[in-house]
């Protein structure tokens, strides 16, 4: 009888007996705390909600200190660029400051002006909106629905409720101007501190890479994020506001300004832009001015926001379209309206936290999205380095 060689003995292993001996498969446990992994998922989800609880709780807090980080880190390349020119880290930073703070004031100005001419026109048009109401009155009376419902669907919509609406807008201005004057107090100090993150960053970089790296994939994917919505925003903004004039609808510019600001809002900011300059158009030229208004808004938003826009933005976000309409509803509910705006930079932070850092929840990102994709910058050639010339050769000495 020939031997078999040691490493095909090694490999061979006896089937035990059916019954005899078998050990009952394992449950899957996470290795590193020896808990079923189906806990460990319902543990953290658990603890998400409670942190959304407090989120939600302290919404007037959390707003403005995100919001001002954010536009703290859309603008920071502004404080590289000085510091390559030889400009002192003080002028870098009082850069960044004045740069946002220029954003904030001519935001929330243009927001209250805006709430202001609301509040404004809204009672002039009442009239119109009881001759509206009374037309769908009549309509509903033809289909059949009774007096009674008609009364108690209705019945909250007269003069008087909507000159308390245009009054509430008018006492909503007193919590804008504070919720601005928190942030800005908030940008001076990130302004201060932003001078100096990038030397710590580099100090405590050795053994951190994925954190570290994380965080630097959701500042770049915020500032690209933010930085395409600004522009494309401002284009269908101009185009908006040039179509409303020539179709002659009452405040036009203000309708402009709400298509602006509507844009950073994803997937659904171009419906709440569409619908106020519709309802104009309803009460001023009636269904077919209201037709007209929602044709020009489709086909210009539907090119820019759905055509060209994607192509700017690229891979820069590395989110679904479905995990971005869904932390829309998400930070909406926790934040209020400013979540609406802050939704995506919201969900890339979350992200970054709980999936970019940690290799083995990196393949979560199947369900949220691919990884961003960025440019690199091109390296720069190598400088050349010409050749000592040669000497000429000494004249030979006289004999």
């Amino acid at each position: 009888m020939t031997d078999e060689p040691q490493a095909a003995k090694t490999n061979v292993t006896a089937e035990p007996a059916a019954g005899i001996g078998v050990e009952p498969v394992p449950r899957a446990r996470h290795a590193a705390y020896g808990l079923p992994r189906g806990l460990i998922i319902t543990l953290g989800l658990a603890a998400g909600v409670v942190v959304a609880a407090g989120l939600r709780a302290i919404p007037g807090i959390i707003g403005p200190v995100f919001m001002a980080l954010v536009l703290t880190i859309t603008v920071n390349p502004i404080r590289g660029w000085l510091l390559r020119r030889g400009a002192s880290r003080a002028v870098a930073s009082l850069a960044v400051f004045l740069t946002v703070l220029v954003i904030i004031i001519a935001l929330f100005a243009a927001a209250i002006v805006g709430v202001i001419q609301l509040a404004t026109l809204l009672p002039q048009y009442s009239d119109q909106i009881q001759a509206e109401l009374s037309g769908v009155k009549s309509w509903l009376s033809s289909i059949g629905v009774t007096q009674a419902d008609i009364q108690s669907i209705l019945s909250g919509i007269d003069k008087s409720q909507i000159a308390a609406f245009a009054a509430g807008l008018l006492s909503s201005i007193s919590g804008v101007l504070s919720f601005v004057l928190f942030m800005i107090v908030v940008l001076i100090f990130l302004a201060v501190d932003g001078a100096v993150f990038g030397e710590r960053m580099a100090k405590v970089r050795a053994g951190r890479e994925p954190v570290l790296n994380a965080l630097d994939v959701f500042a770049k994917g915020t500032r690209k994020y933010f930085g395409v919505a600004t522009i494309f925003g401002g284009i269908v903004a101009v185009l908006d506001g040039a179509a409303l004039l020539i179709l002659g609808i009452p405040a036009a510019g203000l309708w402009a300004l709400l298509a602006f600001v509507t844009n950073y809002i994803p997937n659904i900011g171009f419906i709440i832009g569409l619908i106020p300059p519709a309802v104009l158009g309803l009460l001023v030229g009636g269904p077919s001015l209201a037709i007209e208004v929602i044709v020009v808004y489709c086909v210009l938003n539907f090119i820019i926001q759905s055509v060209l826009q994607p192509k700017f933005v690229g891979d820069a976000v590395g989110l679904t379209t479905t995990v971005s309409f869904l932390s829309l509803i998400v930070w909406a509910y926790i934040l209020g309206p400013i979540g609406a705006i802050l939704a995506i930079p919201a969900s890339l932070l979350v992200k970054a936290i709980l999936v970019d850092m940690d290799t083995d929840a990196q393949w979560l990102g199947l369900f949220l999205g691919d990884k961003p994709v960025f440019k690199q910058p091109k390296a720069k050639p190598p400088e050349r380095v010409e050749a000592p010339k040669e000497l000429p050769a000494p004249n030979p000495a006289p004999e």
